[in-house]
């Protein structure tokens, strides 16, 4: 396994780090003492087999496993620049979501308009002025590159939009509380090639204001939308590097069977 100590090549500034974590469904530990670095306004791709852990450990960083009874953390996740541990006793857990959005593999928008769908983490916030609230929808759709597409029809169903259009207004629903990180879980498995290269695009466009993470089966995809890549097997870190060089002289063997399709 991957030495935990980070080296030179590692990246910097950091946003997040994962330190030393390990979590457990009740009696079964899923991921095992990772310790992942997470640079700042670049796109770090998890790749690995299924069941490996990969959406596990995301879940980590915005305490989505919080909601279910028997889970355990252990470790740290630290978000940076005031150092805070997301996992420490005296976090919301509310407040960690805000500031890391989660996007999920299926898309998922609420039963509400296109415009209620992106305000309702805002209106969470406390925020009522109607003229802010406008704005920054707006702001929203236009930074997951929707809004010339919706701003005729703000009071449909957002479950009225294609399959890749309501997969962009759920980032742009993730987007309007302005969050530090974004957390992709296989954002695009369920859309068509089309939509898929839409969204690859709009990742390329959004790093530049967002930390983004993201899991995918897809080695082409992490290849082309990723700095940084993980590859994990069995709950734990085999690899982690410069994408490039995962992709083409990765140090590890089991990285390169998994990576040419030997197994997984």
């Amino acid at each position: 396994m991957i030495e935990t100590a980070y080296t030179q090549d590692w990246p910097k500034p950091l946003k997040a780090e994962s330190r030393n974590l390990s979590f457990s469904y009740g009696l079964g530990l899923a991921i095992k003492n990772l310790s992942v670095p997470i640079a700042e306004y670049q796109v770090t791709a998890l790749i690995g087999p299924s069941g490996c852990g990969k959406s596990t450990f995301l879940r980590c960083f915005n305490r989505m496993h919080d909601l279910y009874p028997g889970t355990r953390y252990e470790g740290e996740i630290l978000l940076y620049p005031d150092s805070r541990n997301l996992l420490a006793r005296d976090v919301d857990p509310i407040e960690v979501r805000m500031r890391l959005a989660m996007v999920f593999q299926k898309p998922n928008p609420f039963p509400k308009s296109i415009y209620e769908n992106v305000a309702y983490g805002l209106k969470v916030r406390g925020i009522t002025d109607r003229r802010v609230l406008d704005e920054k929808v707006e702001l929203a759709l236009r930074s997951a590159a929707l809004w010339e597409e919706v701003k005729d029809r703000l009071p449909a169903e957002g479950t009225s939009l294609s399959g890749g259009q309501q997969q962009r207004l759920c980032i742009a629903r993730a987007l309007a509380t302005d969050p530090e990180m974004l957390l992709l879980d296989e954002p695009t498995s369920a859309l068509d090639p089309i939509a898929t290269a839409s969204i690859e695009e709009l990742l390329l466009d959004l790093k530049q204001r967002v930390t983004i993470m993201i899991v995918t089966h897809n080695m082409q995809q992490a290849a082309r939308v990723s700095e940084w890549t993980a590859f994990m097997y069995l709950g734990e870190l085999v690899e982690f590097g410069l994408t490039k060089q995962v992709f083409t002289n990765p140090s590890k063997k089991q990285t390169e069977d998994y990576i040419t399709g030997r197994f997984g």
